[in-house]
């Protein structure tokens, strides 16, 4: 424990980790206010309300590394003042809009969704040593683990016991706060060491073929989990077991924080492409348990222990490949390619599902996991034989 007494002395690091899970409680109950508004209080369907949530997430996907570039161009407060305009407009207004309304404006709105996500992970790169990013970047992930516990959840409680309509204006508030306590902090996106010395390095440089391969694997981590929790509710659905499947769900999200906490405390890293690849091999076979709803929670727990320090090794990563100068924009890569990987897990594997069976989604997870990892080292292995050609 040595090593996250070390990371939490530094000064403003419990000040971040407290901030970002608060900010990103909003950013996790998103989803869910879109989809019951338009499902349940528009009566427009589920297939409707996916349409809604995948327009959105073009547009989160497309503007993350613009507001990153914002950030690195001009600081994190004028990005605030934008977003927390902008996505609060949205959430005011979402209620009075008809559907196809709502389609063009859920794109516009991702396109300013507040990066609350990527602003903690580009903070930890500013304040933490490189030392002690791992550990750092394992806190975070943990940190977001219980932000996805909460969120949904409270979408549910207020849509269910109040309205939709409420759910809204309570994502509005949320967001208010959430941006105006971003700005009074105002958490450093770059240490004074890399203020001074700070010099522009051209894309092409630094978004190099292994930075490439970070990203994919961060896609692919999370195109598992998404998969994965479709996976979970269809095998659930099909046991007859579905009033268990929070219970499941908090068991997985609490696996993955432990493995997240122990990885955290490691003195070296594992590779990414590694730990990775086994996420998708221990993903593969959890469809076998089939049976009672124990069986498939106890299953699930090697895969879910990879979960966050996979998470977490990619930040450490892509702090590390980034410049200073463009960390805004890798930060924002980075969770376009997490919005990717969730938009392409969720839907790949329910067409699965629907045409075979759960057990079926759990192998497409896992196998398209594997694959990702693959892709990612062969990208690693052609920048180490470019290196010698160009020294």
């Amino acid at each position: 424990m040595q090593l996250y007494r070390r990371t939490l002395a530094l000064p403003g690091v419990r000040t971040l980790l407290v901030l970002a899970f608060f900010a990103r409680i909003p950013a996790t109950a998103a989803g869910m206010v879109l989809t019951l508004h338009v499902a349940v209080t528009m009566d427009r369907g589920y297939g409707a309300a996916g349409v809604v949530g995948a327009v959105a997430t073009i547009g989160i996907a497309l503007g993350a590394p613009v507001l990153g570039r914002v950030v690195d161009r001009y600081g994190l407060r004028p990005m605030l003042v934008v977003t927390t305009i902008g996505e609060t407009t949205f959430w005011v207004l979402a209620r009075f809009m008809p559907y196809p309304v709502l389609l063009v404006c859920g794109f516009v709105g991702g396109l300013l969704v507040l990066p609350a996500m990527s602003i903690g992970r580009q903070a930890i790169a500013a304040i933490v040593p490189d030392d002690l990013r791992r550990t750092a970047y394992s806190m975070d992930t943990v940190s977001t683990e219980l932000s996805f516990m909460v969120g949904p959840a409270a979408a549910v409680l207020v849509s269910t016991q109040f309205s939709t309509q409420t759910a809204t204006l309570a994502m509005a508030a949320g967001i208010v706060v959430v941006g105006s306590a971003l700005y009074v902090v105002n958490p450093a996106v770059r240490s004074e060491a890399e203020k001074a010395s700070a010099e522009k390095v051209p894309r092409r440089v630094w978004l190099s073929p292994r930075l490439v391969g970070v990203l994919l694997v961060g896609a692919g981590a999370v195109f598992i989990l998404a998969g994965s929790e479709v996976a979970i509710v269809a095998q659930m659905q099909h046991n007859e077991d579905l009033s268990w499947t929070g219970l499941i769900v908090i068991a997985w999200s609490a696996a993955s924080a432990v493995g997240g906490l122990v990885y955290g405390a490691l003195t070296r890293s594992f590779r990414q492409v590694t730990l990775m690849a086994w996420l998708g091999l221990l993903t593969v076979p959890i469809g076998l348990a089939g049976g009672a709803w124990w069986s498939l929670m106890l299953v699930l727990v090697p895969a879910a222990f990879l979960c966050a320090p996979t998470i977490a090794a990619t930040g450490e990563e892509v702090a590390r490949l980034a410049p200073p100068a463009a960390r805004g924009v890798a930060m924002g890569l980075q969770s376009s390619a997490f919005t990717l990987g969730s938009a392409a897990g969720a839907p790949l594997v329910g067409f699965v599902v629907d045409h075979a069976s759960p057990g079926w989604g759990f192998a497409t997870a896992g196998i398209g996991g594997v694959l990702v990892a693959g892709l990612a080292w062969v990208l690693a292995a052609r920048q180490r034989e470019q290196v010698p050609a160009t020294t």
